[in-house]
């Protein structure tokens, strides 16, 4: 297997290496404690893909928060998660950037630092459509560049466990999608791709949740997660395919926030398996 990463995530010495990272806010942070053994390199591979693929939820969320901030719709709330979150996604960034050696992707996290600087100005920037439509595109960019980062990973490892922390932590990202796209259409912009992405992120959602509540390697705790989670989905996903009528945007900003905070969680039991 060919090494992605350099010295924070490399065997430098016949002893174990424990290197212990803290990602800002509580709620969105990821903690992770790399121990490096005879199977250091696909732990650290299964590692470095829940982090990029964290940052694909941070770039929904970002988004979403910029337009729940301009409806006036839980604002305190939005404000206080959109700073946490603009924090989390360039500590996260500065990790994939230290770990990963490999020169295509390291190009395109360099691309991603100058994206990283446009979300920040335009989530500080008033709220008009023009904003809106820019911050929505930037979070497309932003989802694109960290998923090629974790598909790229995953394949120098292409085991069961990378595809199942992959698509665990997929599930954070579209709770937030549904979330930005709801948002966004009752913010004005009321296109047909508006309401295809929304619907589209539904459809997805389910089925990964399908596969994940069948994985054979399940714990009883993720079980109870996943179960958890499914009591909620069957109730909301209608509210979440009703974007066009709209009326339920702080159930829709409570209901996927606490979504995403329990994929988030079992993301975690996923990758604490294959320590």
């Amino acid at each position: 297997m060919k090494r992605l990463w350099t010295k924070p995530l490399s065997i430098l010495a016949a002893t174990t290496l424990v290197v212990t990272t803290n990602i800002s806010a509580q709620e969105i942070g990821v903690t992770t404690q790399t121990r490096l053994n005879s199977t250091g390199d696909i732990v650290d591979v299964i590692k470095l893909i829940n982090i990029s693929g964290k940052q694909r939820m941070l770039s929904q969320r970002i988004a979403k928060d910029y337009l729940y901030i301009g409806r006036k719709v839980s604002v305190s709330k939005a404000r206080k998660e959109l700073d946490a979150s603009l924090s989390a996604l360039l500590e996260a960034h500065n990790i994939l950037v230290k770990s990963i050696n490999n020169p295509e992707i390291q190009n395109l996290l360099s691309f991603v630092e100058l994206s990283i600087d446009d979300f920040k100005s335009t989530a500080n920037e008033p709220f008009n459509l023009d904003n809106a439509q820019l911050i929505i595109d930037l979070s497309e960019s932003m989802l694109e560049g960290s998923q090629y980062v974790v598909d790229s990973l995953k394949e120098k490892v292409t085991t069961k466990e990378s595809t199942i922390v992959g698509t665990s932590g997929k599930q954070r990202m579209l709770a937030q999608r549904i979330a930005k796209y709801y948002i966004a259409f009752q913010a004005g912009i009321k296109d047909k791709n508006t309401v295809e992405q929304m619907k589209t992120a539904v459809k997805d959602f389910a089925t990964a949740h399908k596969a994940l509540m069948q994985n054979s390697v399940n714990t009883p705790e993720i079980n109870r997660t996943l179960h958890e989670i499914d009591k909620l989905w069957k109730i909301v996903y209608k509210f979440y395919l009703n974007i066009e009528k709209g009326g339920l945007p702080l159930i829709v900003f409570n209901t996927t926030n606490e979504i995403t905070k329990k994929m988030d969680k079992v993301t975690k039991l996923y990758v604490a398996l294959y320590k």
